[in-house]
Parts: structure tokens; sequence; C-alpha cells
């Protein structure tokens, strides 16, 4: 490269570096960082139970409890929340309220990537058992989280993790996290303990390639609602709703299968809800007047209420047929609730008159 090219090559490097879209993302960065200092410095000046509360973290007195440790003996189990950027942290205190293990690297920090503030709203179970068969007490915790902003904002989920006790310390191992969340095994500390222990999994519904590998797992085939329909961007589709037990639980999903028995969609409609209760109906339809067939979902699932109650309640999921394949409605969802009596001709009806389709 030439002189005059070296020069002319630092010259917009230096035009990029100096502009006001760089300044202003280098700006926001070093806020960060300055923030994310504090709150270090915060965090590791807790020495003691009386230090939490004046480095702004509010206990969660309801979750406060004595438990005795192997390696650490008889101790408090105390979570907090710091009070600005919603992060949760787990300390132990002896009987002197000497702060002996603190930590706030969990799952449920990591919410909001590259962000401090956090989507943490409370701690939806905590059980203390030996998870992984060491013989030394593990800490299985579950949070409940609710996003701000986006197409689920508002809607609580959940977020589990496991502190593996060792000789005077806890460790997490971040690839079970990573499992525990993104296969949804976070519903309960049983299906987490399920998972970690006796090596149940539901990582096989969200990965197989063919129907063939769901039935060979142990998923089965809901009967009455299996059948074959022609989807004009897929060509000839067995609908296939599947159900799979893990822990008391049951797993419900949607598999949209060729005549080669490969999968070549698979839907979710029960969501963040624990377990399915009762399959009411799947309808596929032209719902919103693009002259593709659509699907309709209506069922029951179980969940715990924020008492730790286990309610029933009726839900349904939509989705829409476009070119690439089957996309899930969150514009009707945002305004209609159904009802505990409405049945899945009741619901179509209602959708399809939301996109403007006259009662038949």
């Amino acid at each position: 490269m030439s002189l005059k090219n070296k020069w002319f090559l630092s010259f917009i490097i230096l035009i990029f570096i100096c502009s006001p879209v760089h300044l202003s993302a280098a700006a926001d960065s070093a806020t960060l960082l300055e923030k994310y200092q504090d709150y270090r410095q915060r965090f590791e000046g807790i020495e003691e139970k009386k230090d939490i509360a004046e480095a702004g973290f509010q206990v969660i007195e309801d979750q406060v409890f004595p438990v005795e440790l192997e390696t650490f003996g008889e101790v408090s189990f105390i979570p907090a929340f710091e009070q600005q950027y919603q992060r949760l942290a787990i300390f132990l205190a002896d009987e002197n309220g000497r702060i002996v293990y603190k930590t706030d690297q969990l799952e449920t920090n990591n919410r909001n990537k590259g962000e401090m503030k956090q989507f943490n709203r409370s701690i939806a179970a905590v059980s203390f058992l030996d998870i992984d068969g060491n013989g030394l007490t593990d800490i299985a915790l579950i949070t409940s989280c609710v996003n701000i902003t986006g197409d689920y904002a508002g809607k609580p989920y959940k977020v589990g993790d496991v502190l593996f006790q060792t000789e005077g310390d806890f460790y997490r191992d971040y690839r079970i996290s990573d499992k525990i969340n993104r296969f949804s095994m976070n519903k309960s500390v049983k299906t987490m303990a399920a998972f970690i222990r006796e090596g149940y999994s539901t990582e096989f519904l969200y990965t197989a390639a063919t129907l063939d590998e769901l039935l060979e797992q142990g998923m089965e085939i809901v009967a009455e609602q299996n059948y074959t329909r022609q989807f004009e961007k897929l060509g000839r589709l067995q609908v296939v709703p599947g159900v799979y037990r893990m822990a008391n639980y049951d797993v419900f999903m949607i598999y949209l299968v060729n005549d080669q028995g490969d999968i070549v969609w698979s839907l979710q409609p029960m969501g963040d809800y624990d377990s399915l209760y009762a399959l009411k109906g799947i309808s596929c339809k032209d719902i919103d007047g693009d002259s593709l067939m659509d699907i309709a979902v209506l069922a029951r699932y179980s969940k715990e209420d924020s008492q730790g109650e286990m309610v029933i309640e009726n839900d349904y999921a939509i989705y829409y047929q476009r070119t690439g394949g089957f996309y899930a409605d969150t514009e009707y969802k945002r305004i209609y609730r159904c009802s505990e009596e409405i049945t899945m001709a009741e619901l179509v009806r209602k959708v399809r008159s939301y996109w403007g389709w006259r009662e038949e």
C-alpha cells in the first residue's frame, strides 16, 4: 500500500471514530461501565447481613430460610434484589450475621443482554436438595421474570438455575442452566431434578428431525387430533399433536410431518404454562383472509399462581401460514383473552371476524 493510500485509510478511520454515532456508542459504553463498577463495588462490600440493605439490596423476606449445609454448617439463605437494576443476589449468613457466601452470577441476571437492569420480579421456587448425587445439598432456584417491551411484554415467564455445592463453595454449570431454560425444563424443581439427576430431557422435542425420533424418545400422539391436511406453501402434511410426560408435567407440541416422516415445522402452543390439562381442538383453516391455511389451537393448561396454587386456564394460539412457514399471532392475542366456555368453532369465528370475514 502506498503512503498516500495509508494516509487516506487513516483519515477515514479517524472520521469513523470521531463520528457522532461512534462517539455516542462509546459514551454509552463508558456510562454502562461506570454503572457496573459502582454496582460491583457495592455488592463486593457486603460482608455482614446488615450491609445488604445499606448496599441498595432489598431482602425478599418471605424467602429467607435457615438451612443446614454440609460444608457451611447452619446458615440463613437470604435472596435480595438490587433495587436500581433489579438484579438478584444470593447470600448465606452464619449465626453471627457474617456473610459466608454470596453470588450474583445467576442465569436470571442474563435475560436482558448487555444491560444492567434485568427483568426479575420474584422468586417462584427455591429448594435445597442433593440434585447431582454427590452427597452435598444444592440450591435449586426458579425466578419469575416479566419483559418490559416486546411482543410478550407483561407476560411472566420462569428462569431456572442450580447452585451445586462443593467443598466450601458453590458453582453453576452454565450448560445445564442453558438447557433447563432453552428447552422449558424450568417449570418446577421436580422437572429440573428429573433432568439433572435422572437424565430425562425435553430437548428431543425441539431437535428431532423425524416423527420416528419423537416416538422412540417417548412422545405420545394425541390420536383424536391427528390428521392430514394440504398446506398451500408446504404441501400435504400430517398434523401431529404430541405429549411428553416429565416429572408429572405433560409437555405439549404440534408437529407438521411430510409423507416421508420428516418434521418440516413445529409449534409450541402451550407457551410458558406448566402442563397440558386437556386439548380442546386444532383447526386448520384460512383465518386471516390471504387464501393460505392457518392453524388454531385451543386447550386447557395448568400453571402455578402467585401463591403457588395450581390453576387451570383456557388459552389459544393462532399460527398464520406464510411463504417461509408458520408464525404465531401476537396482534389478536393482545386484545382478546378467551373465556372458559369458548369452543374451537367460536374462537375461529372471532379471529376470522377480526380479519374482516363475514359470519358464515
